[in-house]
């Protein structure tokens, strides 16, 4: 049970790694736009489910903390993300903003039956080493004025990170919450477009084909696999493998011709698969563990 929910909370850092790619083939869209109508999307599958299932009105009935913590978690990050990028260089912004997952397994040890071990933190430091090849390529350089872009990096970072691990702890709220989630997520990001950006529609079918598939997968399907994931599965190792993400992604972009190879991503690689079989150690324990019993 706990190893195919880890393997489901796994497919959404794979999703996440097609978010650069849908971006850049998505054209000129305002960020707010495009979170308003891809997280629009995103809860459309929800929907339909809720549709069929009798139970639906009682998905309401949850307590205030589940509602606050769900939609901080989905609006709040990306509200904090797309400021850090508006005051700040987004390398500087990208590589703060990533400290998400590191947080994730360090802030596990608070969790009830959680226990956490020197190869979950090492394996968590190496995938943000590698993240830092690939997001620092050019170099970085921390300027006292963009703080203002640079405090939303780390609490987008604390957001996300914060977000995961008390969903953790409402594991008895079913996943289909999410699809609320996404609705507030949409409907809030809407009004920040209005407030904030002026609106770009795509020239394109292929850019709208980028958006629909944002919706569909990164910035939908994505966020119901992670919070089953992080409920039922084993977070320490989602943490760390959660850094696979931005080098799948550099993968994905330089196979499309959106990026170059380089030295950088082959020693990226390694770092982040390294880090990811460390954080494991606990699942292939258990594996080892179980196969004498069956035999």
């Amino acid at each position: 049970m706990k190893l195919r929910a880890t393997l489901i909370g796994f497919t959404a850092i794979l999703m996440w790694s097609f978010l650069a790619l849908f971006t850049a083939a998505s054209g000129k869209m305002p960020p707010f736009q495009l979170s308003a109508i891809c997280f629009a999307i995103g809860s459309v599958p929800g929907l339909l489910v809720l549709f069929f299932k009798p139970s639906r009105l009682t998905l309401l009935k949850q307590p205030a903390k589940v509602w606050l913590t769900g939609i901080a978690g989905l609006f709040g990050y990306h509200f904090l993300y797309f400021t850090a990028l508006r005051n700040a260089p987004a390398v500087e912004a990208g590589l703060i903003a990533y400290l998400w997952p590191l947080l994730i397994v360090v802030g596990s040890a608070l969790l009830p039956g959680e226990r956490l071990r020197w190869y979950h933190v090492a394996g968590a430091l190496a995938g943000l080493c590698g993240t830092f090849l690939i997001v620092a390529r050019n170099g970085i350089e921390f300027d006292g004025a963009y703080a203002v872009g640079y405090g939303a990096a780390f609490l987008c970072a604390f957001t996300w990170s914060g977000y995961s691990l008390l969903m953790r702890r409402f594991e008895a709220v079913s996943t289909d919450v999410v699809t609320c989630f996404c609705l507030a997520t949409s409907i809030l990001s809407f009004f920040c477009h209005l407030g904030l950006e002026a609106t770009v529609w795509p020239a394109t079918g292929f850019e709208w084909i980028a958006v629909i598939g944002l919706g569909l997968l990164p910035v939908g399907a994505a966020f119901y696999a992670w919070d089953y994931g992080i409920k039922n599965g084993d977070i320490q190792i989602l943490g760390a493998a959660s850094y696979a993400a931005p080098l799948l992604s550099t993968l994905i972009l330089t196979l499309f011709g959106f990026a170059d190879a380089s030295w950088r991503i082959a020693l990226a690689c390694l770092l982040v698969t390294g880090g990811a079989v460390l954080a494991a150690q606990d699942m292939f324990r258990r594996k080892a563990q179980l196969r004498p019993a069956e035999v």
